[in-house]
This record gives structure tokens, C-alpha cells and sequence, in this order.
């Protein structure tokens, strides 16, 4: 038998079993650690920890670490994934133990909240639904992702969604929020936005999420964010200013793309009259980009 067939029968046995089975359950809809894993299932630690390792070894599950924390989550991409999505297709989605797995998963994660949004940040969001609205966003990295409110935004129009930040907390409250609205195409990474650990060309859509006015080496983060950008994909930047700034951050943005090779598009202002936030479009020089 092939190398896809011998895979298919170790998927095959290791789904036959109900607590794996579980845990692929709760895996797909988001990515969970062990703990979480032990406390939703009423399992020990050893015993998860040794299904686990059956999930990873037939790449039903793919194993990273966060911090302090290791998480496990179904592979969204990679060798396989087509296969994988089609056989856990046939899970079925009105299994009590699943939806009761799910509850006690949002129980833990409940205590998450995030504080209510200003009036600008509103208008930024309008925005960018806009500005994404009738372009596929396809794989899209979020860089400097904070508490998740654009990977919430943005998730329903994407393919894979990938939020980078360097704060623990903030990534733990994105994981909660994205958990509680349903999205389990979002991921969540600890990452250096000088060094991201992804390969090249892997992003269609990348956000740089008011990360470069605080950047020691803003253009190496454009530099960054450009070897990841597939061909055809394009960056969108946002900057949040204060009125008085607005026209200097916008020359230092002009000053970093031309740096970097950039063709940035006329950053909007948002609002309009007394903007506290910019946002414009980048793509490559040389490269051709239909969401331009």
C-alpha cells in the first residue's frame, strides 16, 4: 500500500476510538491545550497526553508551543490536508458529547472578555469590511493581532486566519473571543515580527497591525511581511495617531515602503476630519495584485 493509504488506515484506527475521537472534536473547532483538554474530559494528564501522541503521529492533530503552553489544533494546511478535511467531514455535527465537550470548553474560557469598543475603532472596522469585502482575503496574518478584534472581523472572508502577537495574555483572550464566535480557521502564534516562523510565500492578505511606529526597525518588518506575501497578495497597514501626527506618520509610512520596494496607496483617514487611525494598502513593486 501507498504512503496516503497506510496514513488513512492509522486515521481510521485512531478515530476508532471515543475519547480520540473527542478530542479531534474539540481540536477542530479550536486549538486547546492540554489542560484544557484534561479538564473537559475528566481524563488524566498521562492518559490525554498519550492520545495526543496517536493524533500527531497519524497528522489528525499538529502539536505547537505558545509561551508556557503547548497547544494541539486539527492542520488547516500542509501535506494531506484535503483528505483530512473530507474524513472529518463524516464527524457528526449533532453528537451531544461534542456540543457537551464544546460547552465546558467556553466555560473555562468564559472569564475572557474584552472592554468596549470606541467609536473610531468602529469606523476602522467599517473600513476595512470595505476594503476586504469584495476581494477574497484567502490565507491571511494578522501581525501584532493584540485581544483578536480583527481576526473576528475578518475570519468569515478568509481561508486560514493567523494572528502573531508577542503579549500572552492578549493571545489567550483572542483565543477565548475566537472560540466564543465560532471561528475555527483562526490560529494563534507567539512570534518575533522581525523573524515570523512561517515560510515564505504562505500569506495572501498581511495585516501590519499598528505594529511600525513602535517598531526599532520598521522596514525590517516590512521586509518581514514581504517574504511572506504570496505573489498577487498585498499588505494593509494601520497606524493609530493622534490629529497633530497624522500627516508625519503618513510621510513616515511613504518614507518605509519606498525603503522596502512598496507601492502604498493614499492611507485613508479615519475619520475623516480628526483621524486617530490610518489605513492603507501596499503591494510589492513589480507585483500585480487584484485587491489592490
Amino acid at each position: 500500500m501507498n504512503t496516503a493509504t497506510q496514513q488513512l488506515l492509522g486515521q481510521l484506527k485512531a478515530l476508532a476510538d471515543p475519547v480520540r475521537l473527542r478530542l479531534v472534536a474539540l481540536c477542530r473547532a479550536a486549538e486547546c491545550s492540554v489542560s484544557e483538554l484534561v479538564s473537559v474530559t475528566g481524563l488524566s494528564q498521562p492518559r490525554i497526553s498519550q492520545h495526543l501522541k496517536q493524533l500527531c503521529a497519524t497528522a489528525l492533530l499538529e502539536r505547537f508551543r505558545d509561551g508556557h503552553f503547548v497547544y494541539y489544533r486539527v492542520p488547516s494546511n500542509g501535506p494531506g490536508a484535503v483528505s483530512r478535511r473530507k474524513l472529518l467531514a463524516l464527524l457528526p455535527d449533532g453528537e451531544p458529547q461534542f456540543a457537551l465537550d464544546l460547552d465546558k470548553l467556553r466555560a473555562l474560557r468564559a472569564d475572557a472578555s474584552l472592554p468596549a469598543e470606541a467609536e473610531d475603532d468602529r469606523g476602522l472596522q467599517k473600513a476595512l469590511v470595505e476594503l476586504t469585502v469584495a476581494t477574497p482575503l484567502g490565507d491571511l496574518l494578522d501581525i501584532g493581532c493584540g485581544q483578536g478584534r480583527l481576526l473576528k472581523l475578518l475570519a468569515s472572508r478568509a481561508q486560514r486566519v493567523v494572528g502573531v502577537d508577542i503579549d500572552p495574555d492578549a493571545r489567550r483572550l483572542a483565543r477565548a473571543q475566537l472560540l466564543l464566535a465560532g471561528l475555527p480557521n483562526c490560529t494563534l502564534r507567539q512570534g518575533d515580527m522581525y523573524a515570523l516562523p512561517f515560510t515564505g510565500d504562505e500569506f495572501d492578505t498581511i495585516i501590519l497591525d499598528d505594529v511600525l511606529a513602535a517598531a526599532e526597525r520598521p522596514t525590517a518588518v516590512i521586509e518581514e511581511a514581504l517574504r511572506l506575501l504570496r505573489p498577487g497578495g498585498r499588505i494593509l497597514i494601520l497606524a493609530s495617531v493622534v490629529e497633530q501626527q497624522a500627516a508625519e506618520t503618513q510621510r513616515h509610512l511613504a518614507d518605509w515602503a519606498a525603503s522596502t520596494g512598496l507601492r502604498l496607496a493614499p492611507p485613508r483617514r479615519i475619520p475623516d476630519r480628526h483621524p486617530t487611525w490610518l489605513l492603507a494598502t501596499a503591494t510589492p513593486a513589480g507585483r500585480s495584485s487584484a485587491a489592490a
